[in-house]
């Protein structure tokens, strides 16, 4: 017996790190067929929930847009009041953004998503009916609450669940985004006009694709009570084994690489489940206090970035069908025109994502997308009927910057944490940024009659867009800059 015990000694003082890593996981409870299942099952549920919050994250909006001017007439709102209207989204992502890495911490992302899709659901329930300008207000920010802390914690859950899948599961949500947000512009009309004609029918509507988001989460709510719930619990055994043999292998990927970089103790703070931590994360946490990402220009360059593009993307998703419709386009042809600037994103969202993480530096992306963008403007200003469906698709393209920042902030951080407190700080201070662009918008268009100017500001935003974006592009990381600060 002693004999035995002492070879066992022998052998794990042999294995290396790695192997007594891979071997400490498969002798796990984890690894049982049974648990095998669960962890498969509990995959594919984060995948149907990814796709459908993904669904649920603009319909609340660009339906508002395909009925602006419906609104407008039912409730009594100026232009000025419609400006402010199309301000929200990026005010309550801004404020509701920056809350969600600390619930996330407490409660769990699953836990904080599943209940942003329950307040997508109230929020697009009730705002059709509470008859007032304030009310319609209130409703719409309870809403956008839920969409702001669930835009913030898609990096985090898919970095978590697929830290090898990062550039295709974001391609897949943000193609679920795109879809979402171009299906919600395309139908809304027509649904408006099946339901009897009233625009708080073609509204309320959406709240049903909101409720169904929240379903694929409930199961995962039974960790809710610890910090991360086992988010990344399911695709961990898979991922140190194969790390394992390429370890001994001799072969070095891009996550080796990078594993390297940091060392044994920061890669398994960014494998094991958050709630679930390690004596060795325990540690790496007290040696590494939270990231000072203020201190990151890059940081900085992607957070304005973010702001630019989500101004863009907010002024089109608000006000294009209005151009079309001021230019002589029927409400139905408009709402199809801002659908198919949306659709655009569908396949182009997967595919950005899958390119940008294959470059070493993403900043040529951002330029051409801004090209795109300013073509797409001096068409509007030019001639918005005679080219509208031209406007439309280059102005799709254009809009697909917003997959791209979020790849970026997946590769620009090199842990789950950094990922997090980045995606916040680039997705709230970005947000806050975006504030006064629809508005400014509403104000020119009303005071001056017309769209050449809030066109001539649309297109001044887009120049310092590409510039902040290719600064955000360069191949480095935030915890690199912020330690040498």
């Amino acid at each position: 017996m002693a004999r035995e015990e002492t070879r066992t000694v022998e052998t794990r003082t042999a294995m290396s790190p790695t192997e007594r890593g891979t071997a400490a996981t498969t002798s796990t409870p984890e690894t049982t067929p049974g648990t095998g299942r669960t962890r498969a099952w509990a995959t594919r549920l984060v995948v149907v929930g990814i796709v459908l919050s993904a669904l649920n994250l603009r319909p609340a909006i660009t339906s508002l847009g395909a009925l602006l001017e419906e609104v407008r007439d039912g409730l009594g709102m100026s232009g000025s009041v419609a400006g402010l209207l199309t301000s929200v989204p990026p005010l309550c992502f801004a404020v509701f953004g920056i809350t969600a890495p600390r619930l996330a911490r407490r409660f769990g992302p699953a836990a904080v998503v599943c209940v942003g899709m329950a307040a997508i659901t109230a929020g697009l329930l009730i705002r059709p009916y509470l008859g007032s300008t304030a009310g319609f207000l209130a409703a719409s920010a309870l809403a956008l609450m839920g969409i702001a802390v669930s835009n913030v914690l898609m990096p985090v859950i898919v970095k978590r669940w697929f830290p090898d899948r990062v550039g295709s599961m974001t391609g897949l949500y943000s193609m679920a985004l795109a879809l979402g947000t171009s299906l919600a512009a395309a139908v809304t009309v027509p649904l408006t006009d099946a339901l009897g004609g009233s625009w708080r029918s073609g509204l309320v509507v959406w709240a049903a694709l909101a409720g169904a988001a929240v379903l694929p989460w409930l199961p995962l709510l039974r960790d809710r009570g610890r910090a991360g719930g086992s988010d990344t619990a399911p695709a961990r055994p898979r991922q140190r084994q194969r790390a394992a043999g390429e370890e001994r292998a001799g072969g070095r990927g891009v996550g080796e690489e990078r594993a390297g970089e940091r060392g044994v103790g920061e890669q398994r703070v960014e494998e094991q489940p958050a709630g679930k931590q390690s004596a060795v994360e325990q540690r790496a946490g007290e040696h590494h206090p939270p990231l000072r990402i203020t201190r990151s220009r890059t940081a900085w360059a992607l957070a304005v970035f973010f702001g630019l593009q989500a101004t863009a993307a907010y002024i089109t998703m608000g006000w294009m069908p209005q151009i079309f419709r001021d230019a002589g386009v029927p409400a139905g042809t408009a709402g199809v025109l801002l659908a198919v600037t949306m659709v655009m994103g569908v396949p182009l969202a997967f595919v950005i994502p899958r390119v940008a993480t294959r470059l070493p530096h993403q900043g040529p992306i951002a330029l051409v997308l801004g090209v795109c963008g300013l073509a797409g403007y001096a068409g509007l200003y030019v001639a918005p009927a005679a080219g509208a469906w031209a406007w439309a698709l280059l102005l799709g393209v254009s809009n697909c910057a917003f997959p791209l920042a979020l790849t970026m902030v997946g590769m620009r951080a090199r842990s789950g944490p950094g990922v997090a407190q980045l995606s916040a700080f680039a997705q709230s201070t970005g947000y806050l940024i975006s504030i006064p662009g629809p508005l400014l918008v509403g104000v020119l268009y009303q005071q001056s009659g017309g769209w050449g100017l809030p066109i001539a500001l649309m297109t001044a935003l887009m120049l310092p867009q590409m510039a902040v974006g290719y600064l955000a592009g360069r191949n480095r990381t935030v915890e690199d800059e912020a330690a040498a600060h």
